[in-house]
């Protein structure tokens, strides 16, 4: 059985472990009363190798637990056994004992500071490829313009936690109350045009919803709507996200509708209805938080249009600090690949090059 243990741990670093934590705090603290580095050495490498061979500890565990991940606690014992000096081994190993025993968390998230390396899923840099669309579950791919579902989960974990309130004035297919049910958030969506409003909800009832949150679509102009009047249908005044995922302008057309900002007949009447859209969201989200807007640029008239870089400057004039911009890649449809040579030939023959990005500009409510 031992040696079963071994291979699985050998096989698969990266799968957690439960150690008993009466018996993982005993094994630090005998490592702690070392008298010297070379004994405190000896004492995590043994532990380190008794770990490796089984991924847990020898007997299964009897009291209280504490998982990590096996490949960050053998990083956190290698760095233990690299340290130069006793104070600084003593140091590394207090640091993993509060990881065994604290939970240290921001006020916006749930992320555990202590244990901040098993987060690897969570994007810190600001370039995003994200090779296809996740199509798991209730996420389908039939609304033109679909929300990549990837980057309001990356929102969500970073900037919200179980139990928070989300809003979404461009809900469209439903994309971020799909993410909500499976992430704990309570989500509001707003989508203008009826029939995929009706869609959409029925999208969203597909997803499973086992913590039992709210995700409510609603039809209406998110560039007139009340919105205070709207939460307190739910008894709330506030929310702690802002998602906003506009047309990119005329990029596509989503509808006969004038109201619609894919309609507007310039770019300065685009950006205007959008800079109403952020002052009628504004008053309820909460200072301190943050509102996220998904964006990209567009050609006119032989002339690059910095669309992201306007709309990150109407919100800017609005009482918002910029906190990030993210570069995310645009990956073709396939109706695109189709005519991918058709659009390298335009590119070459007039001088422009083809977008391949869209940003996510990361704001906080000051």
């Amino acid at each position: 059985m031992a040696t079963d243990k071994a291979n699985n741990a050998e096989r698969d670093p990266r799968r957690r472990v439960h150690l008993e934590r009466q018996w993982f705090a005993q094994a630090l603290e005998r490592c702690l009363a070392g008298r010297d580095l070379p004994a405190l050495r000896a004492c995590v490498a043994e532990l380190r190798d008794a770990l490796r061979r089984a991924g847990e500890t020898p007997d299964p565990p009897a009291g209280p637990t504490v998982a990590f991940r096996l490949e960050d606690l053998l990083d956190e014992l290698d760095q233990v056994l690299q340290a130069r000096t006793l104070a600084r081994a003593r140091y590394y190993l207090r640091r993993l004992r509060r990881a065994t025993e604290e939970v240290r968390t921001g006020p916006i998230n749930e992320i555990n500071l202590l244990r901040w390396k098993e987060y690897d899923d969570i994007l810190t840099d600001s370039l995003w490829v994200i090779p296809r669309r996740d199509t798991s579950g209730a996420h389908q791919a039939w609304y033109w313009g679909n929300f990549v579902p990837q980057i309001p989960r990356q929102m969500m974990l970073r900037y919200t936690r179980r139990g928070d309130w989300v809003l979404d004035p461009f809900a469209g297919s439903g994309t971020t109350l799909i993410e909500c049910r499976r992430l704990g958030r309570n989500g509001i969506g707003v989508e203008l045009n009826p029939q995929v409003a009706a869609r959409a909800r029925e999208t969203v009832a597909q997803e499973p919803n086992p913590q039992g949150v709210v995700t409510a679509l609603v039809e209406g102009d998110s560039t007139t709507l009340d919105f205070a009047h709207l939460l307190e249908r739910h008894g709330r005044s506030s929310v702690h996200l802002l998602l906003l995922h506009p047309p990119y302008h005329d990029i596509i057309r989503f509808g006969e509708d004038p109201r619609d900002l894919s309609n507007a007949p310039t770019v300065e009447a685009f950006l205007e209805r959008l800079g109403q859209v952020v002052e009628r969201t504004s008053p309820v989200l909460e200072t301190g938080r943050y509102l996220a807007v998904v964006i990209g640029d567009k050609y006119g008239h032989g002339e690059w249009i910095p669309l992201g870089f306007y709309a990150m400057e109407e919100v800017r004039r609005r009482g918002y600090r910029l906190k990030s911009i993210v570069v995310k890649n645009f990956e073709d449809t396939r109706s695109k690949r189709r005519r991918q040579s058709l659009w390298r030939y335009r590119a070459l023959a007039g001088g422009f090059y083809l977008f391949k990005h869209e940003y996510i500009l990361i704001f906080e409510k000051v």
